[in-house]
């Protein structure tokens, strides 16, 4: 049994600045669920899923913006695209399959609890995790978690990761809090970058066992005097930058059963009337299955 996890969030973004505008009858934009409508189906139509959640950031906040104030928020996010987000997770409930809306955590932390569930059942052969995204290199393990870039068409295992970024995944959290992750507001240390990070963590494991002296450094990095008086100043900075960047996995999930994820058909008298408020007449008639 294969379980495909997917980032909701991620996808309706992509759909809203990759997919055709669209206004319903009372004039309010929709082009991203109809987009993410398709997408969906086609992965359980065309790509073969058959036991699949997707998790969404129902609020764009979390837990996380109390821990660090410069933490992203929905401040840029245009306005068309956040009013989308309830309407989404009604069409994923429509279309048939599960949806996990998140409102203290992120969607990430949902997949991030999911896949280390699933993947510790011995009827799982693998977990798929429907995203590119770089955070989520840190749930894969082996081949048993893997990720699944569907615009590629590209997966990463645990080599993949290593290779990807320089770093395996238990130290994906210290390479995002040294380098930094724009899209989650994570500012990383000044003048830190991938080959560094991924050198320094790769030889000494975790943030806090790289040395503040850099003779004491078994790799060798281009200006390692400044890098080094730099995490001696922020180390504190950088640890918190790692919480921020770690994902969680306790969020409580009631969908924890495979079974529970098994997709048995969009739901007619929920998708038919959703479909006629999108204007999408075409997904209806490529609906492989009904319940």
């Amino acid at each position: 049994m294969r379980i495909h996890l997917v980032d909701g969030t991620w996808e309706l973004f992509r759909a809203h600045f990759g997919a055709p505008p669209h206004r319903d009858a009372e004039g309010r934009e929709v082009g991203a669920v109809r987009g993410l409508l398709r997408s969906l189906h086609a992965l359980v139509a065309r790509e073969g899923a058959t036991h699949v959640a997707c998790a969404f950031d129902s609020r764009i906040e979390s837990f996380r913006n109390d821990l660090f104030s410069g933490y992203k928020t929905s401040a840029g996010v245009p306005e068309e695209l956040l009013a989308q987000f309830p309407l989404a997770e009604e069409a994923c409930e429509a279309l048939g399959i599960v949806c996990w809306g998140m409102w203290d955590f992120e969607a990430d932390d949902a997949l991030a609890t999911a896949a280390a569930h699933f993947a510790s059942l011995a009827e799982v052969d693998q977990v798929v995790l429907a995203s590119p995204d770089k955070d989520l290199g840190q749930c894969v393990r082996g081949d048993r978690v893997i990720q699944w870039d569907r615009q590629r068409n590209r997966t990463l295992d645990e080599a993949g990761v290593r290779e990807r970024l320089g770093v395996g995944p238990a130290l994906v959290p210290d390479w995002l809090a040294l380098v930094g992750d724009a899209a989650d507001g994570i500012p990383g240390l000044p003048g830190w970058g991938p080959k560094s990070a991924a050198a320094l963590l790769s030889a000494h494991g975790p943030i806090e066992e790289i040395p503040g002296d850099p003779a004491r450094w078994k790799a060798k990095v281009r200006g390692a005097e400044r890098l080094a008086g730099v995490l001696r100043e922020r180390r504190e900075e950088a640890l918190l930058y790692r919480r921020l960047a770690t994902l969680r996995t306790d969020v409580p999930l009631e969908e924890l059963e495979p079974e529970a994820l098994r997709w048995r058909g969009a739901d007619r008298d929920r998708l038919e009337p959703l479909c006629a408020r999108l204007g999408e007449k075409d997904l209806l008639a490529r609906i492989v299955r009904w319940r």
